[in-house]
Order: structure tokens, then C-alpha cells, then sequence
């Protein structure tokens, strides 16, 4: 074919969130019911269109999390998960989305934005565990938790679940919910120590559930841990090494 007679196709861009926290201990992740079709009234994450030709992928994804979540680029952590771009995920036409993994704590109750009737909390589990999502979101919020976990072993990503300052314990809850499985708090503890610049001390102690006090800590330096948090492989999710 000459390319006198070859037209571009039509393409639009997008951008998918995927928002995780932990609530209640457990790992959650913000979903949408669509109030528009398609998929109307089915739940879905967050995202959107880009809004004009001039806007680009970082950009987008932070208007969408102002929008959906109130939250600006200073108070989470925001990492591009991949491209989606199969030619029948979106039944309005050829749809490229780029998806991104955000991750805060304690994050509140969200706002639905303009093409959603609700936005709720929901757990992984749960949503992993037979809620049907629109388009290809099941998948891209498997390799987003994914992503997690992997990241998990071999970065300090626990700590951006976390407060400015946290426990020990705290922090092992976040391995706990990330991965689903039990931990030794010995064993842990030891584990956390041994990585140099992974957590420093930060100051005064704070009383637990049980009355005793503990040490606070903030996220270190180091942002690749050595030696790694290896995710255990044990019985019935419970710590083996």
C-alpha cells in the first residue's frame, strides 16, 4: 500500500491507577462503579482519558489521583506499572492505557469523580476473589499487587505503607498484608536490622495495643535492601527461614 493512502489509526490514551493502602490490616485497593457505559454500574479503578493532546502520562495520573483520591505527588508513591494496549480491551475503540501503582497509608474515604457514582475501599482479596472488573482492570490489578510483592523483598517500598514514623511491629504488618502470610516478629526483627539504612530510629517510643512502649522509626537512606526481605515459601503461609 502506497502511503499516499495510509491514514493513522485512531488511537486514544488513558491512564488506570492502581491505589493501594492497608486498612484494618489488610491490603486494599480503591474501585470505581462506572456510572457511564461502558460497563455501566460495574466496578473498575480509577483513570481516565487524557484530557487534551498537550497533557502527558505523569501528568494524567496525577490529575487523576487529585481527582479520585485527593492526593497530591508529595504524599504517596507513584511508579508506572506497564502498557496496556490489547485492540479489544475497550469496546469504544483502540484504547492504549498507561497503568501506574500508587501507594500511601492511611488513606480516606474516597470521592468518586466525574464518570463514577461511587468509589469505595475494597480488599484485595476480595476483589481478586470473583468481583467482576470492567475491561482488563482484574489483570491489571493482579500485576499491581504483583508488583508489590516483588518490590516488596528487594526495596524499601514497605515503608511508603507506612506513617512518617512507625514500629517495627507496623512494619511488619505491612509484609504481612502485602504478602498474606504470618511472620515470626523475632525473626523479622532480626531481618529488618540487618539491612543498613533500611529503617533509622526516630526518636521518642510510642505505647502499643498491649501498654508497653516501642521504638519509633522513619524510612533510611537505602532504597534497595541488601540483603533482601526473601517472601517466605512455607506451610500454610507461615515464615520458614
Amino acid at each position: 500500500m502506497s502511503d499516499d493512502h495510509w491514514l493513522p489509526p485512531t488511537v486514544l490514551l488513558a491512564v488506570d491507577l492502581v491505589i493501594l493502602t492497608l486498612r484494618e490490616s489488610r491490603l486494599h485497593v480503591l474501585l470505581i462503579e462506572r456510572g457511564v457505559d461502558p460497563y455501566q454500574g460495574a466496578l473498575a479503578l480509577p483513570g481516565g482519558f487524557l484530557n487534551h493532546e498537550k497533557e502527558d502520562l505523569l501528568t494524567a495520573a496525577h490529575r487523576e489521583l487529585a481527582e479520585e483520591a485527593g492526593l497530591g505527588p508529595d504524599q504517596l508513591h507513584l511508579e508506572q506499572l506497564s502498557i496496556y494496549g490489547a485492540p479489544d480491551r475497550d469496546p469504544r475503540g483502540r484504547v492504549i492505557s498507561a497503568a501506574y501503582l500508587a501507594i500511601a497509608p492511611r488513606l480516606p474515604e474516597p470521592i468518586a469523580g466525574t464518570d463514577a457514582s461511587q468509589a469505595c475501599w475494597i480488599s484485595v482479596a476480595q476483589a481478586l476473589s470473583g468481583t467482576r472488573l470492567a475491561f482488563d482492570h482484574e489483570q491489571i490489578l493482579t500485576d499491581g499487587v504483583d508488583r508489590a510483592r516483588e518490590k516488596l523483598e528487594r526495596s524499601s517500598l514497605a515503608t511508603a505503607f507506612c506513617g512518617p514514623t512507625f514500629t517495627i511491629s507496623e512494619l511488619q504488618g505491612v509484609y504481612e498484608a502485602v504478602w498474606g502470610v504470618t511472620l515470626d516478629a523475632r525473626n523479622f526483627y532480626r531481618k529488618v536490622q540487618s539491612v543498613d539504612g533500611f529503617i533509622v530510629p526516630a526518636g521518642p517510643t510510642r505505647k502499643t495495643d498491649g501498654g508497653r512502649p516501642a521504638r519509633l522509626f522513619r524510612p533510611g537512606p537505602c532504597t534497595t535492601l541488601h540483603p533482601p526481605m526473601t517472601r517466605p515459601h512455607g506451610q500454610a503461609g507461615k515464615e520458614t527461614a
